[in-house]
Parts: C-alpha cells; sequence; structure tokens
C-alpha cells in the first residue's frame, strides 16, 4: 500500500493489480456528516414523539412529573440508542458506509483498502467524542485540514481512511492470458474477502472484460458471479 499525491490511496499486489483510491477530504466529510446527521435526528425525533404520545395516551410529549422505569425504557433509551448508535450500526453493517457517505461517494477503508473491521468501527466512533470537542467537531475538522491524509482523531486511532467510491484499477494490457495474470486472479480470489466489496467488484470487472469472452460485463452481475466466474476463467488458462 501507499499512497500517490498524498490523496490516493493505492492497494496493490505483489503480482501487479492496483486500485486507486482517491482520499475524501473535508469538504466530502462534512456533506456526508450533514445528511447523516439530519437522518439521525429526524429518526430521533420520530421515535421520541410517537412514543411519547403512546405513553401519555394523550396529545403530549412531555415527560411525566415523576418518570418512571419505563418511560425512560419505552422513550428515551431508544431515541438515545438511535442518536448515538446511528454510525456504529450502519458502518459496521453496511461495511464502512452510511446513507450520508453514500450520497457523498465515499466510504471507510483500513489502511491497506480492505474493509473496515468491527473493532476499528468502534474504535473510530468512539474517538467522535474527541473530534466533537469543543462544538461543532472542531478538533476533528483540524485535524482533517492538516493532516495529509485528511484523518480525523478516529481515524488515527483506528487506522481507517474514508476514501471515494470510484477507482481506477491497473491491469496489464496487449496479452494473452498467461502465468502472471492467473497469478493475478488467483491473488484477488484469495484476498476477496478482505477487500472492499466495491473494490472487488471493479477488480474482477476490470479482468473479466480484458480475458473473458463476453464483450461487456453487465452492471447486474452479483457478488458471487463474478468470483464463479473468475474461478472458471482461471480453470480454463490453467
Amino acid at each position: 500500500m501507499s499512497t500517490h499525491g498524498a490523496r490516493d490511496l493505492i492497494v496493490d499486489s505483489v503480482t501487479g493489480v492496483d486500485l486507486a483510491l482517491p482520499v475524501a477530504g473535508a469538504g466530502a466529510r462534512c456533506y456526508a456528516f450533514a445528511i447523516d446527521w439530519s437522518i439521525r435526528a429526524v429518526l430521533f425525533t420520530a421515535w421520541y414523539c410517537v412514543a411519547a404520545l403512546l405513553y401519555n395516551g394523550r396529545w403530549s410529549f412531555v415527560a411525566p412529573l415523576s418518570p418512571d422505569t419505563r418511560w425512560f425504557l419505552f422513550v428515551v433509551t431508544p431515541a438515545a440508542a438511535i442518536y448515538f448508535l446511528y454510525h456504529l450500526a450502519l458502518e459496521v453493517s453496511m461495511h464502512g458506509r452510511t446513507p450520508g457517505k453514500r450520497m457523498a461517494g465515499v466510504h471507510i477503508v483500513m489502511r491497506d483498502g480492505s474493509v473496515p473491521t468491527a473493532s476499528a468501527l468502534l474504535i473510530r466512533n468512539v474517538f467522535r467524542l474527541v473530534d466533537s470537542l469543543p462544538l461543532l467537531y472542531g478538533v476533528g475538522l483540524v485535524a482533517t485540514l492538516v493532516t495529509t491524509d485528511h484523518l480525523r482523531v478516529g481515524d488515527m486511532a483506528a487506522g481507517t481512511l474514508l476514501v471515494y467510491e470510484r477507482g481506477d484499477v491497473a491491469l496489464p494490457q496487449g496479452r494473452a492470458l498467461d502465468t502472471s495474470d492467473i497469478e493475478i486472479i488467483n491473488d484477488l480470489l484469495l484476498r476477496w474477502q478482505a477487500l472492499d466489496p466495491g473494490a472487488r467488484r471493479r477488480l474482477a470487472v476490470a479482468i473479466l472484460s480484458r480475458h473473458a469472452t463476453a464483450a461487456t460485463i453487465p452492471e447486474s452481475q452479483t457478488d458471487a458471479t463474478l468470483r464463479s466466474q473468475l474461478e472458471t476463467l482461471a480453470a480454463e488458462r490453467t
């Protein structure tokens, strides 16, 4: 792994498969966060209001004069969980993405370009407490502006990066499938689970488009189908 121009994460292998992942800056981060914050605020408010109405049994959102355990369990706790666990829950389930990040065209990866682990995402989100200081994510914003790879404190602690979805694949061109190409395919298959789903799809499509008999690879191809086609291609040319 290396960086080019302080803005591209180059995910490489000994067999020559390179994937350029442009590192996202403060602007993309702010855009994604604004969208996610809006979604999170709407979900938090919606749960609180509906739960409060149901609990009170009348048109009132105010907590009882003497709030009991049921109020906290039914109204407050779920609303708080939605607000504070929004990023962690979605980033783990969506492999480093959230709705806001998808709309901004960015996602989280480890420093080697692989899918972020649950533990790394947990650390990254815990450090939001530091990045949010003193207010409006002041520490995090300054950190992304002064660090080479636009890292906030949470990224430094977790070993993660925020990169754009797009990526350029560099593959040997102008020759038929040979031993080195077989090694490239086998290397991709070996690293399949560790690679980000979007990255491995781009690599698979590039290889198949270069060497497969089909002129184009349909966008509808599933992850499993692409892997199966790579295995078939390698077996046929071995």
